[in-house]
């Protein structure tokens, strides 16, 4: 016969009393051969490659020192934002290459891009990084237009007469 356990008593002495508790092997930092932290970022359309290695604080995305390539200063506040929230503004180089979209969703890849490569060069970091949201990736992209209508969801004037 089958007995039934009805608690967690009985389910306790079943199992001999053991408790078993896991726990999580602390994260190890990822570097390549030359010391940097690799990482993809990505939003809307663009994607961005981010490479990450400790340095004096300069920026270069696509060839261009970052005040060249994203003139509005918004944009270079965006980038500077996981280095302010991690607090090691200005100890690190990055290096990113951006393709596909516009220059607001180009810098929010390169964002997203640095807070990963962050975060694996050094994992202490994760916890200020997760907090902020800048590790989860936005997943808002352009709706498909529709047909019948002008936009996705603008249709044409309507004429009663």
């Amino acid at each position: 016969m089958v007995d039934q356990i009805n608690s967690l008593e009985e389910l306790n002495d079943v199992a001999g009393g053991e408790t078993i508790v896991e726990v999580e092997a602390p994260r190890e930092p990822v570097r390549d051969e030359l010391g940097r932290a690799y990482a993809t970022g990505k939003r809307k359309d663009a994607v961005a490659r981010v490479w990450i290695k400790p340095g004096s604080g300069k920026v270069i995305v696509n060839g261009k020192d970052q005040d060249k390539y994203f003139a509005r200063p918004v944009l270079q506040l965006i980038l500077r934002q996981p280095m302010q929230v991690a607090g090691v503004e200005g100890e690190f180089d990055v290096y990113a290459t951006v393709k596909g979209g516009g220059l607001t969703g180009q810098a929010g890849a390169v964002k997203h891009g640095i807070s990963k490569a962050l975060q694996l060069y050094e994992p202490s970091l994760r916890g200020a990084l997760k907090a902020a949201g800048f590790l989860t990736r936005d997943s808002r992209v352009v709706e498909r237009k529709k047909y019948g209508k002008r936009k996705a969801r603008r249709s044409f004037q309507f004429s009663k007469r």
